[in-house]
């Protein structure tokens, strides 16, 4: 069975509670559980901007999208309860690096407690439920080497964000040992995992601080690319890569649910990563057109220079792995951007489908 017709038989007429689907990931994985047939609720902030991807797609008109903060532990623990989901995708977070050094007690909070707050409501699930919970590869205590990271390497953060991310993954550790300890998955009947991917591209995200808005807009306008850290490397991989790795995940979580209650990255290939000035070059030649150049910064905050993850773990036990190379993933995104403005759906779901059917 392809990719495609196991998620299908996977998901199609499950319930499935998607948190942040209001955001740039949770939308597109919205969009892919509602071509596989699920039944879809989601819960989360309002959308930032009218353009956001949530509202192009018009989510709201086949989910049952409910607006609220996981902060707030009563009414999501009483969506949930309302639910009774088949599988839970955690996504919302405070998610911007730069943004975590202004807000970092609300970034912790956000990140840790309410991944907790999440964990905590589910003990009153009295029902089999597959729970995918979304954090990050800056998970990692970075020590900036060559060496791709994995699964079992030590956890930190520099940083207010990676550090919240991190107390995510040590908070998801003790719920799944304490509570829904697999060794005892016939009595509780969860399965709970966590995933930690790479630096995320694709359409329809508008997001302060991030490399492809900022490529986007400067283009938009015929103005040069600002860039922060030409020489930065990053694991750049389009949304549909990791998203199609989680839903992966939950289909082998119905397979055994005790052997993959675990972690795993999801990033490209090691030999696809690329430098920050390299993405915009690519970027600007599928474009067309555009400049860049290098900010020189003073009392820049610390932002990791290089980051990369093992992703074997993924490929030999889940059967998952990148289709799209760093070249075609910065296609893809920048064709988005190009022509979703005609019919945004349309488009975005024929990317869908391009994805399924690449072949390298």
């Amino acid at each position: 069975m392809d990719l495609k017709e196991l998620l299908k038989s996977t998901y199609r007429d499950k319930k499935v509670l998607v948190t942040g689907h209001t955001g740039f990931k949770g939308a597109w994985l919205c969009q892919v559980l509602k071509m596989a047939g699920a039944q879809i609720k989601g819960y989360a902030l309002d959308p930032e901007h009218d353009n956001d991807l949530y509202n192009l797609l018009n989510i709201k008109s086949y989910a049952d999208s409910v607006i609220g903060d996981i902060m707030d532990a009563k009414k999501f623990g009483e969506e949930i309860l309302n639910f009774q989901p088949d599988f839970i995708f955690h996504l919302a977070a405070q998610p911007l690096v730069r943004l975590s050094y202004e807000i970092p007690v609300e970034t912790f909070a956000v990140n840790s407690i309410g991944t907790a707050n999440l964990l905590n409501s589910v003990r009153a699930l009295n029902k089999e439920c597959k729970l995918i919970l979304i954090t990050t590869d800056k998970v990692y205590e970075n020590k900036e080497w060559v060496y791709p990271y994995r699964e079992n390497d030590r956890l930190g953060g520099y940083d207010p964000y990676s550090a919240s991310k991190a107390c995510a993954e040590i908070v998801i550790n003790s719920f799944r040992q304490s509570f829904f300890n697999p060794n005892d998955y016939h009595l509780h009947k969860k399965s709970i995992a966590s995933t930690r991917a790479g630096n995320v591209i694709g359409g329809g995200d508008w997001s302060k601080d991030r490399i492809i808005p900022d490529i986007v807009k400067a283009l938009q306008k015929d103005d040069p690319i600002k860039i922060r850290n030409p020489k930065a490397v990053r694991p750049w991989q389009h949304v549909l890569e990791p998203l199609t790795g989680y839903l992966l995940l939950g289909a082998r979580m119905v397979e055994n649910p005790v052997k993959f209650a675990d972690s795993f990255n999801f990033g490209p290939f090691i030999e696809d990563t690329r430098t920050v000035h390299e993405l915009v070059e690519i970027a600007i030649s599928k474009w067309g057109k555009g400049t860049f150049e290098h900010l020189q910064l003073t009392n820049a905050v610390h932002e990791a220079g290089l980051l990369k993850l093992d992703i074997n773990k993924a490929i030999n036990e889940l059967g998952w792995y990148p289709r799209l190379n760093a070249e075609k993933a910065i296609e893809f995104t920048m064709e988005w951007y190009r022509h979703f403005e005609a019919n945004p759906v349309e488009f975005t779901e024929s990317q869908i489908n391009s994805y399924f059917n690449w072949k390298n």
